[in-house]
């Protein structure tokens, strides 16, 4: 049987007021859940920074590394993190920010999907938005750069664009002639 595993490192130190004001910051600003969330992204960013390192050192003692750097260039690449003529220890400066920047809720709400972030993520979690064909439920799902014009609305969903602003204009119509029906009664 498998076991999962945990896939974040929380902070080393639980009280440090900095830390806390911008992880609320942060979570505010990208609608997540809650910090581990936040923390899951940290991770990303801190072993890909880890594992340049590591490539970085391992090419200083005189071995070659360069089939390992261009695969790891590749995806950072394909994960929108690196541009293609960029040195692969430009992936040394990858901040939290920059991943969650690839999460599928914010791009949603970049997209302009979805109106606030919150309702990016409530999109996604019901599976009212797809990628290409597959419908994708994760929040958190980090976007390649050749799936982001493949965003779209389910067509099997009971929402879509049409519905959302067609059902805007009847809340608006219906607002209106129920104020018309009470001032009519009332007179």
């Amino acid at each position: 049987m498998w076991r999962n595993r945990k896939t974040w490192e929380g902070p080393t130190h639980p009280w440090q007021k900095d830390r806390l004001e911008e992880e609320r910051q942060l979570l505010k600003q990208y609608g997540l859940k809650n910090k581990r969330e936040l923390w899951k992204a940290s991770t990303i960013a801190r072993k890909i920074r880890f594992y340049v390192r590591y490539l970085n050192a391992k090419k200083a003692a005189g071995v070659n590394v360069s089939k390992e750097e261009e695969k790891l260039k590749n995806k950072l690449v394909r994960l929108g993190l690196l541009n293609k003529t960029s040195d692969i220890s430009e992936a040394l400066n990858i901040t939290v920010r920059e991943i969650l920047e690839r999460r599928l809720q914010t791009i949603v709400f970049r997209k302009g999907l979805a109106k606030t972030i919150k309702q990016a993520r409530q999109l996604v979690v019901h599976r009212h938005i797809i990628i290409g064909d597959k419908v994708i439920a994760s929040p958190g799902y980090l976007v390649k750069v050749d799936e982001e014009d493949k965003i779209g609305y389910n067509p099997y969903s009971n929402i879509n664009k049409e519905k959302l602003l067609s059902q805007n204009i009847n809340k608006k119509e219906n607002k209106e002639a129920a104020v018309q029906e009470v001032n009519q009664t009332s007179q």
